[in-house]
Parts: C-alpha cells; sequence; structure tokens
C-alpha cells in the first residue's frame, strides 16, 4: 500500500495543458489531477506538465486500463494514477500490477528523474510511493465497490459522479446529495479496507458536501473554472 498524504485533501482538476498546471502549482493545491482522459493532456504535455510541477504531487487519470500509458505517466513523475471504469477484482488488480514493479507487479523500469537531474528512487521506494486510484463510475463498479476495495495494491477508489449518475440512472444532484447511499457504501467500502476515498466534486460547495459524507481527496475546481471565476471577478 502506498505512504501518500497529499498536503491537503482538497486538489486541482487540470484539463488545460502544462502551463496551466503550472500556474495552479503556485497556489500550493494538495495535489493537481492531469486528465487524460476527457482534458487537453497528450503524452508530451502530460509529461511537460510533470517536468514543471515537481513541488505538488500530482495524479495522472489516463485514459484506460492500459500498462504502457500507466507506466508512462508514473516514469514522467506522476505520484499516481487514477484508472478510469473499474468494474471488478480483476481489473482492479491488474491497474494495481501495472503501477508496481516486480515482484508485486509488472511496471516496466525507465523512470525520466535522470533525465531531468533529479534524485532516482529504487524500485522498491517507488512501489511505496506509488498510488493505484481505481474509478468506480458505474452501477457494476458500484455493485463490486467492496471487492474492488479489497484488491491488494489498490490504494485509493476515486468517484466519478458524472458517469456514475448516468449509469444510475438519477440526477447528479441527487447521486451527490447520497440520499440513496451510494456514495456513503464506497466511503464505507474505502474504510473497511484502509483505502482512500477519492472523488471529483467539480465545485467548493460539492467538496465541503463530500467531505462531510467522509470523502478524503477532493478535486474541488477545475483550472479552467478557476480562470473563469478569476476573470468574472474583475467586473
Amino acid at each position: 500500500m502506498t505512504t501518500w498524504t497529499p498536503a491537503s485533501g482538497t486538489g486541482v482538476w487540470s484539463l488545460l495543458g502544462a502551463a496551466a498546471a503550472e500556474a495552479v502549482s503556485h497556489g500550493s493545491p494538495g495535489w493537481i489531477g492531469l486528465d487524460a482522459q476527457h482534458g487537453f493532456y497528450d503524452d508530451r504535455s502530460m509529461r511537460d506538465a510533470l517536468h514543471v510541477v515537481p513541488e505538488v504531487d500530482t495524479l495522472v487519470r489516463v485514459c484506460s486500463l492500459d500498462p504502457g500509458e500507466i507506466g508512462r505517466a508514473l516514469d514522467a513523475g506522476a505520484r499516481g494514477v487514477i484508472v478510469p471504469m473499474i468494474e471488478s477484482a480483476g481489473a482492479a488488480a491488474r491497474a494495481a500490477a501495472a503501477v508496481r514493479y516486480p515482484p508485486v507487479g509488472n511496471r516496466s523500469w525507465g523512470p525520466f528523474a535522470p533525465y531531468w537531474g533529479r534524485t532516482e528512487i529504487g524500485a522498491e521506494e517507488a512501489n511505496r510511493r506509488a498510488v493505484c486510484g481505481a474509478m468506480v463510475e458505474t452501477r457494476t463498479g458500484l455493485d463490486h465497490v467492496e471487492e474492488i476495495a479489497a484488491t491488494p495494491g489498490v490504494d485509493m477508489i476515486f468517484v466519478g459522479p458524472y458517469d456514475l449518475a448516468l449509469s444510475l440512472g438519477v440526477a447528479l444532484d441527487e447521486l451527490l446529495a447520497g440520499d440513496k447511499g451510494e456514495l456513503r457504501a464506497i466511503v464505507s467500502a474505502c474504510r473497511a479496507n484502509d483505502v482512500i476515498p477519492g472523488v471529483y466534486a467539480g465545485s467548493p460547495a460539492r467538496a465541503r458536501h463530500l467531505a462531510g459524507l467522509g470523502f478524503e481527496v477532493l478535486a474541488a475546481r477545475t483550472d479552467r473554472d478557476l480562470l473563469v471565476d478569476g476573470v468574472a471577478a474583475l467586473r
């Protein structure tokens, strides 16, 4: 399991690219999430962002459960990855294996640290530091959340509320209200297995509400929304 404890559970979700991530880092968020699935990040801009924000723990939401893509993000300096659409213990185990080197995983060696003049850490330390986040964002994932959380090597369950609401056939606000217990069930599964409960909130108000439900790692705002907010404040 990881030794990760973010400086603060409240983080910023970066969609726009390396320059935006670098600017966000100066505000000292608890962590930054680079969205390589639905944001503007490709392989190059993901690497550029990880190069310029070394002082803030950064997680990369990869496009899929692809060991090469997962390893690439970690090689470039990500503290961990968030893997979308995890629906079973088997998929969770494959994600965990891709995050760590043998003998506990199957990640291939090739960190970028020496190229960037940074201290290279060994495989054992890298395995302790790496964060494997499994996204639960479908009805099937929710139905199997206890076994996903119990999978060795999974460090965090990260909820994608938009896709989860779509999959459950409910409005987003109805899901986030927690009235039917889906979100509380995810937090309970995490606590039972010493796994971090995380979630995309999207706004400070939602982040506060979700923290009250027990979520510990929260994406409170996107870089795009922070930019829009800042311009609006000039009026």
